[in-house]
Order: C-alpha cells, then sequence, then structure tokens
C-alpha cells in the first residue's frame, strides 16, 4: 500500500472551502490534470491512497448545514479535529467507489468514505439534512469527503471538457473514458454555470489542478435526465453494459454513452487513448474492485454484480469491436 500511497494527490475536498480559500484573481499556474499512479496493482480499494489512518475517527461533533448543491450535507470536526463534509442520500456509494477508482488511475478525487451508520453530537436547526439525519444526532448512509486546508478551492475558475488546456491528450480522453465506463451521466462542466459545474480547478503553489469534483450519478443507467438514469443500480449497469463500445472503426473508438456533454465524450476517442488509460486500468483486478465496492456499502451480491460488470466493460476497452 505504501507505493501507492505516496505518489497521490495532496489531500483536499475542495467543496468545502469557506470564503478564505477563494482566489479571484490568482496567476494563472501550471494545469495538470493527471500524475503517475506507480503500482496500480497495489492501490488499497478497502481504504483509498492514504490508508486506514485517515478514516473518519468518531465522536463526530456537528458545525452546520451546506445548503448548496441538490444532495443534503452538514460540515462536522471528527476526534482527531478534522473537518469533513457528510453527504446523504442516494449518490453516497457511487461517490465513494468511483473516487477510489478515479484516484487509482492517477487522476486527483476527494478522498471519500462511506459510513453505514453513525452519531454526530450537536445537531441543531436541520434541513434538507434531516431526511439522513435524526434529531438525537443517529445518521444512516452518509459519505464522508475530507477537507484539508494545503490546497486552495479556485471559486472564479471553472474549466469545460472542450476548449481547456488538456484537449486531444491521453490523459482527458481517459478521463472521458473513465467518466463513461462508470456512466456518469452528470458530466456538467464551466458551459452549465446556472445548473452548477461538476468540474473544478485547485492550486497547488504554482499548479492549477483539474478535477471531476461529483461522481455521485455513476454506477447506474447513463441518460439525458434524471428521468432517464439511476445511482448504483447495477440492474440498469448491466444492461447497459453491453452497448459501452459500440464500434470501432479507422482507430476511433465509438461508445453507447449519453449525458449532459454526449458529443464531447462519444467522438474523438482513439484507439491509441483506450491503450494508454488500459496500461493502468487493465492492471486493476477483481479483488481490487469488490474491495472498493465493500467498502462503499455494497452487499455482497450487488459488489459480485458490479465487480462482473465493470470487468466485463474493461475487456471491452481491451478488445474493442
Amino acid at each position: 500500500m505504501g507505493l501507492a500511497v505516496h505518489r497521490q494527490w495532496p489531500v483536499l475536498s475542495a467543496l468545502f472551502c469557506l470564503a478564505a480559500c477563494t482566489v479571484s484573481h490568482a496567476p494563472r499556474g501550471k494545469p495538470e490534470l493527471w500524475r503517475d499512479p506507480g503500482n496500480v496493482a497495489a492501490f488499497d480499494f478497502t481504504y483509498g491512497a492514504h490508508g486506514p489512518e485517515f478514516m473518519p475517527q468518531p465522536a463526530f461533533r456537528f458545525e452546520r448545514e451546506d445548503l448548496r448543491g441538490t444532495s443534503p450535507k452538514v460540515f462536522v470536526t471528527d476526534r482527531a479535529g478534522r473537518r469533513w463534509r457528510v453527504k446523504g442520500g442516494r449518490e453516497v456509494r457511487s461517490e465513494s467507489f468511483s473516487t477510489r477508482l478515479a484516484a487509482a488511475l492517477g487522476y486527483y478525487a476527494e478522498p471519500t468514505f462511506f459510513i453505514a451508520a453513525g452519531h454526530m453530537d450537536g445537531v441543531a436547526n436541520l434541513g434538507r439534512a434531516s431526511g439522513f439525519i435524526q434529531k438525537n444526532g443517529d445518521f444512516t448512509w452518509a459519505s464522508f469527503e475530507r477537507f484539508e486546508p494545503p490546497l486552495r478551492f479556485l471559486e472564479g475558475e471553472a474549466w469545460a471538457w472542450s476548449g481547456n488546456p488538456f484537449d486531444g491528450t491521453p490523459q482527458l480522453n481517459g478521463l472521458k473514458i473513465l467518466m463513461m465506463l462508470l456512466s456518469n451521466w452528470d458530466n456538467k462542466d464551466a458551459r452549465n454555470s446556472i445548473r452548477g459545474s461538476n468540474l473544478g480547478i485547485l492550486e497547488d503553489g504554482s499548479k492549477w489542478i483539474y478535477f471531476v469534483d461529483d461522481w455521485g450519478q455513476s454506477l447506474g443507467r447513463w441518460g439525458e435526465s434524471y428521468s432517464q438514469t439511476s445511482e448504483f443500480d447495477c440492474a440498469g449497469y448491466s444492461e447497459q453494459s453491453p452497448e459501452f463500445v459500440s464500434s470501432a472503426s479507422g482507430g476511433e473508438i465509438r461508445f453507447g454513452y449519453r449525458g449532459q456533454h454526449t458529443t464531447d465524450f462519444t467522438s474523438g476517442i482513439q484507439a491509441s487513448d483506450v491503450a494508454w488509460l488500459m496500461q493502468y486500468l487493465g492492471r486493476i483486478n477483481d479483488e481490487q474492485l469488490r474491495a472498493g465496492l465493500a467498502a462503499s456499502g455494497a452487499t455482497s451480491e450487488e459488489a459480485g454484480c458490479f465487480t462482473a460488470a465493470i470487468r466485463d466493460r474493461i475487456e471491452q476497452l481491451r478488445r474493442p469491436r
């Protein structure tokens, strides 16, 4: 596990930043999207890049509710004095697993832990979060995302799937393939400022780290609207798996994926992009997938189902038809 840990991104849950973290006129840093993850086969899918010592430590002290976005969430402090954003709702399991897979492949992802049940002290004045937190502080089915100060979320900066510093690179196309493999249909970007982008930029000294900051709408059915989609739904995910790689012709790979920005994803992916990603994705084994799914709240049946379906999609990439 140590080999995988030291190569990982600095830790931050970007959405935790308050006004003090905002950079409105910062000089532009060197753009970065991906780092070599090292020995992917050694990545710990149970605890993620930073090991068990990084997990949330009860008891938890409630701070306040976060009313931004559509998912119910609150801020808490754990026994070690570390701050977490705690999210409830249907997305927490898919987010927990997807961030592990993204990190294993060298992309920045907020460290996320699924906790099936627990307790928060000092709970008061709950709004939407009352759906997963009771008045006495007991909660069920939550994802804990870590707040760590060294990096700063660039509130005034945004990026899009096209027209960014990485256009045409295997690293960007690899990230698009990963989004499609996970059926993350909610790929909103800077063009969706009214509804809210799911892409962010972090400042790390002289570098700007470009990343996906919401993986919740994953591991279900893809589509172009909420009415067509689902999350952490293995039946729906498996049903669409035969359509994942739809064709391969003239060096270009076509996908059956549908999302908020379908064309940006389903066109322009070359066989060379797939080959680049498979250097890393192809080394992940079923035991790692099952461990990550179990750590994300999957039942034994769900873990088996998802592992088989994800493996099927990976093999389609290995041998595009």
